[in-house]
Protein backbone atom coordinates (compact mmCIF):
# COMPACT_ATOMS: atom_id res chain seq x y z
CA UNK A 1 0.00 0.00 0.00
CA UNK A 2 1.52 3.15 -1.11
CA UNK A 3 1.48 6.65 0.26
CA UNK A 4 -0.51 7.60 -2.94
CA UNK A 5 -2.83 5.25 -2.08
CA UNK A 6 -4.51 7.52 0.91
CA UNK A 7 -5.12 10.78 -0.70
CA UNK A 8 -8.53 9.21 -1.58
CA UNK A 9 -9.35 8.01 1.78
CA UNK A 10 -7.83 11.42 3.62
CA UNK A 11 -9.83 13.51 0.71
CA UNK A 12 -13.05 11.61 1.64
CA UNK A 13 -12.45 11.67 5.31
CA UNK A 14 -11.51 15.29 5.30
CA UNK A 15 -14.99 15.88 3.64
CA UNK A 16 -17.23 13.57 6.09
CA UNK A 17 -15.14 13.65 9.42
CA UNK A 18 -15.23 9.87 9.26
CA UNK A 19 -15.24 7.24 6.39
CA UNK A 20 -15.93 4.07 6.29
CA UNK A 21 -14.12 1.66 3.87
CA UNK A 22 -16.38 -1.68 2.70
CA UNK A 23 -15.93 -4.92 0.70
CA UNK A 24 -17.50 -8.09 0.29
CA UNK A 25 -16.34 -11.58 0.53
CA UNK A 26 -18.29 -14.89 -0.51
CA UNK A 27 -20.24 -13.29 -2.88
CA UNK A 28 -19.60 -16.13 -5.65
CA UNK A 29 -19.35 -19.05 -3.00
CA UNK A 30 -22.17 -21.49 -3.73
CA UNK A 31 -22.29 -22.21 -0.05
CA UNK A 32 -22.09 -20.32 3.35
CA UNK A 33 -22.68 -16.52 4.03
CA UNK A 34 -22.44 -13.14 1.96
CA UNK A 35 -19.62 -11.23 4.64
CA UNK A 36 -19.19 -7.44 4.15
CA UNK A 37 -16.58 -6.07 6.15
CA UNK A 38 -16.53 -2.08 7.28
CA UNK A 39 -13.75 -0.31 8.76
CA UNK A 40 -13.78 3.38 10.12
CA UNK A 41 -10.80 5.91 10.06
CA UNK A 42 -10.47 10.02 10.59
CA UNK A 43 -7.87 12.69 9.09
CA UNK A 44 -5.80 11.74 12.58
CA UNK A 45 -5.09 7.97 11.08
CA UNK A 46 -2.02 6.52 11.94
CA UNK A 47 0.56 5.19 9.54
CA UNK A 48 -1.03 1.83 7.59
CA UNK A 49 -0.25 -1.43 9.05
CA UNK A 50 2.71 -2.93 7.16
CA UNK A 51 2.13 -4.97 4.22
CA UNK A 52 -1.95 -4.49 3.97
CA UNK A 53 -3.45 -4.42 0.75
CA UNK A 54 -6.43 -6.36 -0.75
CA UNK A 55 -6.84 -9.77 0.95
CA UNK A 56 -6.98 -11.86 -2.00
CA UNK A 57 -3.54 -10.76 -2.42
CA UNK A 58 -2.64 -12.06 0.76
CA UNK A 59 -1.76 -15.56 1.87
CA UNK A 60 -4.22 -16.71 5.15
CA UNK A 61 -1.56 -16.65 7.54
CA UNK A 62 -0.58 -13.10 6.45
CA UNK A 63 -4.44 -12.02 6.61
CA UNK A 64 -4.80 -13.62 10.15
CA UNK A 65 -1.52 -11.55 11.33
CA UNK A 66 -2.84 -8.16 10.05
CA UNK A 67 -6.14 -8.65 11.96
CA UNK A 68 -4.83 -7.43 15.40
CA UNK A 69 -3.01 -4.29 13.36
CA UNK A 70 -5.94 -3.74 11.65
CA UNK A 71 -7.97 -3.46 14.94
CA UNK A 72 -5.51 -0.87 16.58
CA UNK A 73 -5.31 1.60 13.58
CA UNK A 74 -9.37 1.97 12.81
CA UNK A 75 -11.44 3.85 14.90
CA UNK A 76 -14.08 0.75 14.54
CA UNK A 77 -14.34 -2.25 12.37
CA UNK A 78 -17.23 -4.57 11.88
CA UNK A 79 -18.42 -7.26 9.75
CA UNK A 80 -22.07 -8.21 8.72
CA UNK A 81 -23.59 -11.22 7.43
CA UNK A 82 -26.67 -12.24 5.21
CA UNK A 83 -27.50 -16.25 5.28
CA UNK A 84 -28.02 -18.38 2.47
CA UNK A 85 -31.71 -18.16 2.92
CA UNK A 86 -31.87 -14.51 3.04
CA UNK A 87 -29.76 -14.62 -0.29
CA UNK A 88 -32.30 -17.21 -1.79
CA UNK A 89 -35.29 -15.28 -0.81
CA UNK A 90 -33.51 -11.59 -1.82
CA UNK A 91 -31.31 -12.32 -4.27
CA UNK A 92 -27.70 -11.89 -3.90
CA UNK A 93 -27.46 -7.70 -4.61
CA UNK A 94 -30.26 -7.43 -1.51
CA UNK A 95 -28.50 -9.62 0.82
CA UNK A 96 -25.10 -7.61 0.05
CA UNK A 97 -27.01 -4.54 1.22
CA UNK A 98 -28.41 -5.98 3.72
CA UNK A 99 -24.87 -7.74 5.27
CA UNK A 100 -23.24 -4.14 4.71
CA UNK A 101 -26.27 -2.22 6.79
CA UNK A 102 -25.83 -4.43 9.18
CA UNK A 103 -22.17 -4.12 9.37
CA UNK A 104 -22.85 -0.20 9.73
CA UNK A 105 -25.32 -0.94 12.53
CA UNK A 106 -22.60 -2.40 14.89
CA UNK A 107 -20.71 0.24 14.42
CA UNK A 108 -23.15 3.02 15.28
CA UNK A 109 -24.48 0.38 18.17
CA UNK A 110 -21.00 1.58 19.84
CA UNK A 111 -22.06 5.39 18.91
CA UNK A 112 -19.61 6.13 16.11
CA UNK A 113 -21.45 7.16 12.94
CA UNK A 114 -19.04 7.54 9.57
CA UNK A 115 -20.31 10.50 7.47
CA UNK A 116 -19.82 8.73 4.39
CA UNK A 117 -18.82 5.07 2.51
CA UNK A 118 -15.81 4.11 0.41
CA UNK A 119 -17.19 1.52 -1.33
CA UNK A 120 -14.92 -1.51 -3.47
CA UNK A 121 -15.88 -1.64 -7.24
CA UNK A 122 -18.65 0.32 -9.81
CA UNK A 123 -21.93 -0.61 -8.49
CA UNK A 124 -23.35 0.55 -5.14
CA UNK A 125 -24.87 -1.88 -3.80
CA UNK A 126 -25.04 -0.87 -0.41
CA UNK A 127 -27.89 2.19 -1.10
CA UNK A 128 -29.30 1.46 -4.75
CA UNK A 129 -31.80 0.92 -5.80
CA UNK A 130 -34.02 2.16 -3.70
CA UNK A 131 -37.02 -0.39 -3.89
CA UNK A 132 -34.66 -3.02 -2.42
CA UNK A 133 -36.11 -2.31 1.31
CA UNK A 134 -39.56 -1.85 2.52
CA UNK A 135 -41.50 -2.88 -0.99
CA UNK A 136 -42.96 -6.11 -2.15
CA UNK A 137 -42.44 -7.54 1.46
CA UNK A 138 -38.28 -6.83 1.23
CA UNK A 139 -36.03 -7.24 3.93
CA UNK A 140 -36.04 -4.20 6.64
CA UNK A 141 -33.46 -1.91 6.81
CA UNK A 142 -31.29 -2.28 9.95
CA UNK A 143 -29.56 0.62 9.56
CA UNK A 144 -32.17 3.13 8.50
CA UNK A 145 -29.55 6.49 7.64
CA UNK A 146 -28.71 6.98 4.07
CA UNK A 147 -24.93 7.92 3.98
CA UNK A 148 -23.15 9.32 1.36
CA UNK A 149 -21.27 6.49 -0.98
CA UNK A 150 -18.42 7.23 -2.75
CA UNK A 151 -17.34 4.13 -5.20
CA UNK A 152 -14.17 3.17 -6.75
CA UNK A 153 -13.05 0.69 -9.05
CA UNK A 154 -10.02 -1.93 -7.16
CA UNK A 155 -10.18 -0.11 -3.96
CA UNK A 156 -9.71 -3.04 -1.97
CA UNK A 157 -5.83 -2.99 -3.60
CA UNK A 158 -5.71 1.07 -3.99
CA UNK A 159 -7.25 2.79 -0.33
CA UNK A 160 -5.89 1.50 2.91
CA UNK A 161 -9.28 1.58 4.40
CA UNK A 162 -11.14 -0.53 2.13
CA UNK A 163 -8.37 -3.16 2.27
CA UNK A 164 -8.73 -3.13 5.83
CA UNK A 165 -12.48 -3.90 5.48
CA UNK A 166 -11.77 -6.67 3.25
CA UNK A 167 -9.02 -8.36 5.21
CA UNK A 168 -11.60 -8.32 8.43
CA UNK A 169 -14.26 -9.59 6.57
CA UNK A 170 -12.10 -12.51 4.59
CA UNK A 171 -10.62 -13.84 8.16
CA UNK A 172 -14.62 -13.36 9.65
CA UNK A 173 -15.64 -15.26 6.87
CA UNK A 174 -13.06 -18.13 6.50
CA UNK A 175 -13.08 -18.53 10.24
CA UNK A 176 -16.83 -19.21 10.02
CA UNK A 177 -16.70 -21.68 6.98
CA UNK A 178 -13.61 -24.00 8.71
CA UNK A 179 -16.18 -23.63 11.97
CA UNK A 180 -19.54 -25.13 10.45
CA UNK A 181 -20.85 -28.41 11.14
CA UNK A 182 -19.38 -30.15 8.00
CA UNK A 183 -20.64 -33.48 6.99
CA UNK A 184 -18.39 -33.78 4.07
CA UNK A 185 -18.60 -30.75 2.18
CA UNK A 186 -14.90 -29.89 3.02
CA UNK A 187 -16.13 -26.05 4.36
CA UNK A 188 -12.58 -25.10 5.89
CA UNK A 189 -10.52 -26.12 2.65
CA UNK A 190 -13.29 -24.14 -0.23
CA UNK A 191 -14.87 -22.12 1.98
CA UNK A 192 -18.36 -22.77 0.04
CA UNK A 193 -17.03 -22.14 -3.06
CA UNK A 194 -17.11 -24.42 -5.97
CA UNK A 195 -14.40 -27.09 -6.83
CA UNK A 196 -14.17 -30.71 -8.04
CA UNK A 197 -13.73 -31.47 -4.64
CA UNK A 198 -17.18 -29.84 -3.96
CA UNK A 199 -18.96 -30.85 -6.64
CA UNK A 200 -18.04 -34.22 -5.94
CA UNK A 201 -19.52 -34.02 -2.22
CA UNK A 202 -22.82 -32.34 -3.47
CA UNK A 203 -23.30 -35.06 -6.29
CA UNK A 204 -23.02 -37.62 -3.36
CA UNK A 205 -24.50 -35.71 -0.38
CA UNK A 206 -26.95 -33.54 -1.99
CA UNK A 207 -27.42 -30.04 -1.50
CA UNK A 208 -27.62 -28.63 2.12
CA UNK A 209 -29.31 -26.51 4.04
CA UNK A 210 -25.69 -24.22 4.11
CA UNK A 211 -25.75 -24.22 0.24
CA UNK A 212 -27.84 -21.32 -1.57
CA UNK A 213 -30.27 -23.33 -3.18
CA UNK A 214 -32.15 -21.15 -5.62
CA UNK A 215 -28.17 -21.09 -7.38
CA UNK A 216 -27.07 -23.50 -10.16
CA UNK A 217 -25.36 -26.39 -8.31
CA UNK A 218 -22.96 -28.65 -9.91
CA UNK A 219 -23.79 -32.29 -9.40
CA UNK A 220 -20.95 -34.81 -10.64
CA UNK A 221 -17.06 -34.48 -10.27
CA UNK A 222 -15.61 -31.98 -12.44
CA UNK A 223 -12.73 -32.61 -14.74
Amino acid sequence: MTAAARDLELALAKRWGLVAGMDEVGRGALAGPVAVGVAVIGQDAPPVPEGLTDSKALSARRREALVAPIHSWVRDCAVGYASPQEIDRWGIVAALRLAGRRALAEVASRALMPGGVLLDGCHDWLSAPEDLFGDEGGPEDPFGIALPVHMQVKADLSCAVVAAASVIAKVARDRLMSEADDPGYGWASNKGYGSAAHARAIGRLGVSDFHRRSWKMPTSATK
